[in-house]
């Protein structure tokens, strides 16, 4: 169910997880999502959309998370699950995957977005959840370092397609890269510049 976040839901219980994804742009490499529940009694000042920090901050924050977190989990979706079932379902199941693998049991969960995946907890999303609830905020840092970490290391094994840079995204100088040097295995081939650089080659 979606609605305006009401604020109270954060009084109301103890363990709330908060759900991000991220990585549904790119054209190459996995959709991450995690799941964070924050501890009430360690609370992390300064959490926002993951987008809005710097590298350095999320880097930090990123750290903060992982050691004063009641519970934390990344989740992904292969680029094969993505040319599968498509990238909003690849992005649930990355989100179930989050959720489902945290060592303490939310009571409520709180995805950003206005879609629910199907979750066994009671949840509710919230548009624009990733500056309004800092557990969601967390999770957003958490999922944006781990695919940017996935992203650093394609970089190292295929250098000249510049993965640290452009991150996946479909940038005008990773479209001339693949058109050039051609497409690797962990490409998402429904994705349509991608489908049309593999139809090239075919022709």
């Amino acid at each position: 169910m979606t609605k305006l976040f009401d604020e109270n839901i954060l009084k109301q219980y103890q363990l709330i997880a908060g759900v991000d994804e991220v990585g549904r742009g790119p054209l190459v490499g996995s959709v991450v999502a995690a799941a964070v529940i924050l501890d009430p009694e360690k609370p992390i000042l300064g959490l926002r959309d993951s987008k809005k920090l710097s590298e350095k901050k999320r880097a930090a924050f990123e750290i903060e998370i992982k050691e004063n977190a009641i519970a934390w989990c990344i989740g992904k979706a292969t680029p094969l699950e993505i040319d599968q079932i498509n990238i909003l379902q690849a992005s649930f199941l990355a989100m179930q995957r989050a959720v489902e693998g945290l060592k303490t049991a939310p009571e409520f969960v709180l995805v950003d977005g206005n879609k629910l995946p199907k979750i066994n907890y009671p949840a509710l999303a919230v548009v624009k959840g990733d500056d309004l609830v800092p557990a969601i905020s967390a999770a957003s840092i958490l999922a944006k370092e781990e695919r940017d970490r996935e992203m650093k290391k394609l970089a190292l094994e295929y250098p000249l397609y510049q993965f640290d840079k452009h991150k996946g995204y479909p940038t005008k100088q990773h479209l001339e890269n693949i058109q050039k040097l051609g497409i690797l295995p962990q490409y998402r081939k429904s994705f349509k510049p991608v489908q049309k650089i593999l139809e090239l080659d075919k022709a």
